[in-house]
């Protein structure tokens, strides 16, 4: 798994589909290749102050490292996006199931 943290990749990836859950929003855009799997991570200032974000990512980056490694598709970049306060306070195992449920629907459009 790469992560990615240029602009133009963000914004590739946020004309691809989307599709939200209650704990994160999730973006994700085909590349046609067989490159691996990347993914970049993102909080507003909605989420709260720079300790709040951080935490928010960190959590992301753990839920991905465990379900995209099963769920992630090769060729695919994708994109978490922290909501505010649901990100951080959400349980850890509810947070895995809600990215499992996105990238289904995802991967299934």
């Amino acid at each position: 798994m790469q992560v990615f943290s240029k602009r133009s990749e963000f914004l590739a990836a946020a004309r691809a589909r989307r599709q939200g859950s209650k704990g994160m929003m999730v973006q994700g855009r085909n590349r046609h290749d067989d490159d691996g799997v990347r993914v970049g991570f993102t909080c507003s200032k909605k989420v709260g102050n720079a300790v709040a974000r951080n935490r928010a990512k960190r959590r992301l980056r753990e839920v991905a490292r465990i379900v995209l490694a099963s769920h992630g598709k090769p060729g695919w970049d994708y994109v978490l996006i922290g909501r505010a306060t649901e990100t951080a306070a959400r349980p850890f195992e509810q947070l895995q199931s809600d990215l499992v449920y996105a990238l289904k629907k995802i991967h299934s459009k």
